[in-house]
């Protein structure tokens, strides 16, 4: 197990510096100190080494996610529930993270995205489903589940995305002024 571990680590690093695609096999095992042969028994391929990291981490995210999003009556509480579980699931999974939004904005053609969308898929339906509950105490937000789900993860990971550049904090403030941002659109 621990060559394994060793390996998911090593194509995480890179995955996450340089992209699924500006990475080789042979920087993977050059760095990670096996041989290809030794890869292949794990993963079977690139493509099965992405994957395994993908179950690995994106498991964790969607349970933090679907746990968060549980209504029960009050949106703002649960967009704020869901904002932070997604902001404490990056701090602690930064490459990770950084690694899921490459993929997700790489052509749909690519072994990336393909390997990435059924799980988005997934984690849509659960902001979708929370939209969807939300709309029988809220009415102005019927029939519009698909589109808030899709936003408000956008909005969250423009977030996200400014603190893996460095320039704010993944903190209370922001966890607020997301929230507060999103919720005098879908109010209105």
């Amino acid at each position: 197990m621990e060559n394994k571990e060793n390996i998911l680590k090593v194509a995480l690093d890179l995955f996450s510096a340089k992209g699924y695609d500006g990475v080789g096999i042979q920087e993977i095992v050059e760095k990670a100190g096996i041989t290809k042969p030794t890869l292949y028994h794990y993963f079977g391929s690139k493509r099965g080494l992405l994957e395994s990291l993908i179950e690995q981490y994106f498991s964790r995210f969607y349970d933090v996610v679907k746990t968060a999003a549980i209504y029960t009556g009050d949106l703002p509480l649960t967009m704020t529930n869901i904002t932070r579980a997604i902001f404490v699931f990056v701090s602690e999974n930064r490459d990770f993270y950084r690694m899921y939004l490459s993929m997700c904005f790489s052509s749909p053609d690519s072994e990336p995205y393909a390997a990435i969308h059924k799980y988005n898929i997934d984690l849509y339906l659960v902001l979708e489903d929370l939209f969807r509950k939300a709309s029988k105490d809220h009415g102005n937000m019927r029939n519009r589940q698909k589109r808030y789900a899709f936003t408000f993860l956008g909005m969250i990971n423009n977030y996200v995305t400014l603190y893996l550049g460095n320039f704010i904090e993944l903190n209370d403030e922001a966890i607020f002024l997301a929230v507060h941002q999103f919720s005098h659109g879908i109010y209105s």
